[in-house]
């Protein structure tokens, strides 16, 4: 009896040591919430994940799906003093609140370090720097208005070259409406409905209708003739979509082109890691248009981790070695060819990525190219102001005129 309590007893002390041994050798612990939850984006994730353990830490996975939720949970458990050690957020004013609560840490050292300032695209910059302190660590940018289209969709309509205005981007889902096509994949959810409108808008508007509308909120701009033209040709889309559009998840619109069912889908160049995920390549089974002209803007949003405000240690330690992590080039390449995004950063190599991710770059590197999309410059409260009326506006008979007056009133202030 002695002995095999003895035995017990040594057997337990053996396993505590090894904890202890094990916990004290153990790398900086790092719980990180986001919501890359679909098949690219998970797997996108995962290098980012495998690389922070590469580099000796310890990741917790907390995945939630879909923008908001993960948001709202984010929020609430850093006011509830039960903070994830990294969180994801949007390149927006999304996450300025908790930085004005100071609930944020800065990353100024990993900034300087880096020459964010040199090498990080201007509406990037406005957004994670706020009063010259850093706030946030971009992991990628995401344009949000690709024209996606189905090469096998397109030769079945007859549609022989890409569209390269909106006369000829409504004629080409004439054709394959008439062909027994999807013209138009798209999802009936708010932040899908500004995406189509965010398009027409700088498509049709140029990049001076767009920033007054959407960054300076010009009354007289948004009460004008042009802008009047905007929302009937974005109220026309509706008109290609099916009848299943309400609800449907952006990823699901996507599959629809994928699958040869539907033309054309309006979405951020998340999409393009579906494509990748299914095994298809631009320029074989889809292509992508960045915009309808030469000098169209390219709509910059992106994908940041803000490093809730700690005391703690081992949470500094962690946040910190995830940081850099995130920022390492190698983590990026990988991280960006299957998310389908691009790097943050101008000066990154772009020779391993694919024709899209290539174009996305070269327009990232025109000044004139890049501006923020509407969250950029938009609080979340006029955002979601602006997506009320957009999608009260697609799925009723509301008037353009009373469309019209709805946004310049939600823009007001």
């Amino acid at each position: 009896m002695y002995g095999t309590r003895r035995a017990l007893l040594c057997a337990s002390l053996c396993a505590w040591l090894c904890a202890t041994a094990s916990a004290a050798h153990a790398g900086p612990r790092a719980e990180v919430i986001h919501w890359w939850t679909s098949g690219g984006e998970s797997a996108a994730v995962k290098q980012v994940e495998q690389a922070y353990r590469d580099a000796g830490g310890t990741w917790v996975d907390t995945a939630i799906a879909g923008g908001d939720q993960s948001r709202a949970v984010t929020i609430n458990r850093i006011i509830g003093g039960n903070p994830p050690t990294a969180a994801q957020f949007n390149t927006s004013k999304q996450f300025l609140d908790i930085i004005e609560e100071d609930l944020l840490n800065p990353v100024d050292d990993l900034a300087r370090r880096d020459r964010w300032d040199q090498v990080l695209p201007a509406p990037i910059v406005d957004v994670i720097k706020v009063r010259g302190h850093w706030y946030a660590v971009p992991m990628n940018i995401h344009m949000q208005t690709w024209i996606w289209y189905s090469k096998a969709a397109f030769a079945k309509a007859g549609i022989t070259r890409e569209p390269a205005t909106m006369d000829e981007l409504f004629a080409a889902l004439d054709k394959l409406k008439a062909a027994g096509v999807i013209p138009l994949a798209h999802g009936g959810q708010a932040w899908q409905d500004i995406l189509l409108f965010s398009m027409v808008l700088s498509n049709m508007g140029g990049r001076e209708l767009y920033l007054k509308v959407i960054r300076d909120r010009d009354q007289a701009a948004i009460r004008s003739a042009e802008f009047r033209k905007v929302l009937v040709a974005y109220k026309r889309l509706q008109g290609y979509v099916d009848p299943a559009s309400p609800g449907r998840n952006w990823n699901d619109a996507t599959a629809l082109v994928i699958g040869g069912k539907a033309g054309m889908q309006i979405m951020g160049d998340w999409a393009k890691g579906e494509f990748i995920a299914a095994g298809q390549a631009p320029g074989r089974q889809f292509g992508c248009l960045p915009g309808l002209g030469a000098d169209s803007p390219y709509l910059i949003q992106g994908d940041v981790f803000v490093f809730p405000k700690t005391d703690d240690a081992g949470a500094l330690r962690a946040q910190k070695l995830l940081a850099s992590v995130v920022e390492n080039p190698g983590v990026q390449l990988a991280f960006n060819k299957l998310k389908g995004s691009v790097p943050v950063r101008l000066d990154a190599d772009d020779s391993q990525f694919d024709a899209c991710a290539r174009k996305g770059m070269a327009i990232l590197r025109d000044p004139k190219r890049p501006v923020g999309v509407a969250e950029v410059y938009l609080t979340p409260d006029q955002n979601g102001a602006l997506q009320d009326v957009l999608t009260a506006y697609w799925n009723t008979s509301m008037p353009v005129e009373r469309a019209q007056n709805s946004i310049a009133s939600a823009l007001r202030y």
